[in-house]
């Protein structure tokens, strides 16, 4: 029995996986994305200041990213049950020892290296990797879709209970964070490969050239290549708000709440256009989607900076980024699955997410920089704008074959 016949041998309970790989990246995603909000509560515990802090994030952006092609190998050849408890433990014991770091090496250690670590371990590569070698083709687009949209929940969920947690009990809510995050450990049980697809992907391997050879080609081709180019900008932008729009709402003169909500609602707004995006993977050619959710990214900053700084417009702004928010994660894996397959999907899919946290890295520490040394993001904001912009254009020359829809009947 091949790989594929295991892993979609009983199809009628792929929407169990899914919805359990929602839900993992829900926690791991909503603890990941609401470290922002700590922020300031840090800076004021251990008074080692803005920059020192973002690098923290940034190298927490950069292993985010660094750990995902890793945690996707080990996924594809041992299976993603073993990878997703290592990484939730990893996760939580990152986040409860924060609030005792007193230096920036600590900081680095714990948010940058444990927290991300875990987090990237149970997060894309290895939740779309799984489920797409157990999701009907057809259905491949919605499935990510769906997972995207949990970790878009997460999001809505965990912003204003962080920022709860913190009026509640300082950077010691990262306490309660880190229990919280144990929730997930229960989700991976029914994510484990059955013992029958572990023993056919070891086959699989010993005839396909193995995990080296999928790399070595995937990294030759230019569509997957330029499809990095783009998805460094997705990362650049995600990081830059996620670590800074809190500064952005206080130079507003706006209250901290502003800022909480703002992050909850561009995660609620992702809900629905990561489902959008699922749907229209399996009706459109990916690189056009994504073409167009870049552009409107660099149209929206641009109109942010015309309006006027209130609490409506930060609203609007997060309703309207949310919409792209991770929207951009359903067609980038339908790219790579499409130009290459589901085999090594968790792997070729994590190198991608690995370029993305690159522009994370520089997204978080560039706006530190900026804030410092200009005493604003504004310069952020076009650059921004302008790698949007760029990343629209990349996916233009991408080789993607038509999407074949059923005749009707």
């Amino acid at each position: 029995m091949t790989a594929a016949a295991v892993g979609t041998g009983k199809q009628q309970h792929w929407w169990l996986v899914v919805a359990a790989a929602a839900s993992l990246l829900m926690i791991t995603m909503g603890a990941r994305q609401s470290l922002g909000l700590f922020v300031s509560p840090l800076n004021t515990s251990t008074g080692l200041g803005i920059v020192t802090i973002s690098f923290a994030m940034a190298v927490g952006q950069f292993v985010w990213g660094a750990v995902q092609p890793i945690a996707g190998a080990v996924a594809d050849r041992y299976g993603p049950g073993r990878v997703l408890v290592a990484g939730v433990l990893v996760l939580a014991l990152g986040t409860a020892l924060t609030p005792y770091m007193d230096s920036g090496f600590g900081l680095v250690l714990t948010l940058g290296v444990l927290m991300a670590a875990g987090s990237g371990a149970g997060s894309f590569s290895v939740l779309i990797g799984a489920a797409a070698q157990r999701v009907p083709a057809a259905s491949r687009g919605t499935a990510s879709g769906v997972i995207n949209a949990g970790g878009s929940f997460g999001q809505f969920v965990f912003a204003p209970l962080a920022q709860k947690l913190i009026s509640v009990s300082g950077v010691f809510g990262l306490l309660w964070l880190a229990l919280i995050s144990l929730l997930a450990l229960p989700l991976a049980y029914l994510l484990r490969r059955s013992p029958e697809a572990a023993a056919a992907h070891a086959a699989a391997s010993r005839t396909d050239g193995g995990i080296r050879l999928a790399v070595r080609t995937a990294m030759a081709d230019r569509s997957y290549l330029l499809l990095h180019a783009g998805f460094f900008t997705c990362g650049f932008h995600i990081a830059f708000l996620v670590t800074h729009l809190p500064g952005e709402v206080s130079l507003c003169g706006l209250p901290a709440s502003v800022a909480s909500w703002s992050l909850a609602i561009i995660g609620l707004a992702n809900i629905a256009g990561s489902l959008m995006a699922g749907w229209w993977v399996n009706r459109y050619r990916s690189k056009m989607i994504l073409f167009w959710l870049y552009a409107s990214r660099a149209l929206l900053v641009l109109v942010y900076l015309a309006a006027p700084k209130t609490e409506i417009t930060f609203y609007l702004f997060a309703i309207g980024l949310g919409f792209t928010w991770l929207a951009t994660v359903p067609p980038t894996a339908g790219v790579v699955g499409k130009l290459f397959g589901t085999r090594y999907l968790a792997t070729l899919f994590g190198f991608t997410l690995l370029s993305h946290q690159i522009g994370g890295f520089f997204g978080a520490w560039l706006g530190g920089i900026a804030i410092t040394q200009q005493g604003d993001y504004l310069w952020m904001w076009y650059a921004d704008a302008a790698l949007a912009a760029l990343a629209a254009l990349c996916n233009l020359p991408i080789r993607e074959q038509k999407v074949l829809r059923p005749a009707a009947a």
